[in-house]
């Protein structure tokens, strides 16, 4: 019986990250969903008032369908919050609105590396689709024909794997100003404050755990080829 040892050691334990990272979300979301806010702000308002603070207008914030299927499009320069945030009074309704209208700033003031990650989402899309077919052939095909394949499919998942690295500093970014605004505004009181970042620190970690896993992928899929090209 074959066993990947690569991907018990270097891909499982992020994986199983991944799992805890997307349980904690929930979680908090569940307990700070019953906390109300003092001011009885809904998540709507909360990323106006967030939008506004920022002079930023122009933006559109709906109701979408869906648990936690909030986010910000950048082609219709439209905030759309699920029916939970955008109606909900509560501190971890107000955060989420203020993390996405945090990415609508982030576009309104040209922030380089979202500009960066949106300038990239056409090739990793294309990655994400053919880095693993490209490896399975290359693993069938053993040749110099079969080895191109491989590490074709290596560099596109390289790609996908960039894109999540991005992603990071762009996340975290929204959180930030989202944040700073609840304060400076006084949209939120200090205890609020703290509810509300623990929700965001929580989602936060989903794009670690996101980009630990493609990490371990990547480095599993170097060691193959590696070995591979080691018994010719």
């Amino acid at each position: 019986m074959y066993i990947d040892f690569y991907y018990i050691v270097l891909v499982l334990p992020a994986v199983i990250f991944a799992m805890v990272a997307q349980q904690m979300v929930s979680s908090r979301f569940r307990k700070y969903s019953a906390v109300k806010t003092f001011r009885n702000i809904t998540g709507a308002e909360a990323a106006e008032a967030v939008l506004r603070v920022n002079g930023v207008y122009g933006v559109t914030v709906e109701k979408t369908e869906g648990r936690l299927t909030d986010h910000y499009d950048p082609r219709s320069n439209t905030i759309r919050l699920s029916r939970d945030v955008y109606d909900g009074f509560s501190v971890a309704a107000v955060g989420i609105a203020a993390h996405e209208a945090g990415h609508a700033i982030q576009y309104a003031q040209e922030y380089a590396p979202v500009r960066t990650r949106q300038a990239i989402i056409p090739v990793t899309r294309i990655g994400s689709v053919l880095s693993m077919p490209l490896v399975i052939l290359g693993l069938a095909f053993y040749s110099p024909i079969g080895n191109m394949m491989f590490l074709l499919g290596i560099a596109l998942f390289g790609l996908a794997t960039l894109f999540q690295l991005i992603t990071l500093p762009v996340e975290f970014d929204a959180s930030g100003r989202a944040m700073q605004t609840l304060q400076d505004a006084r949209i939120l009181d200090e205890s609020e404050l703290g509810q509300t970042k623990k929700v965001l620190s929580a989602a936060a970690m989903t794009y670690v755990a996101a980009l630990a896993v493609s990490l371990g992928q990547l480095l599993r899929l170097l060691l193959i080829f590696g070995g591979r090209r080691g018994r010719r």
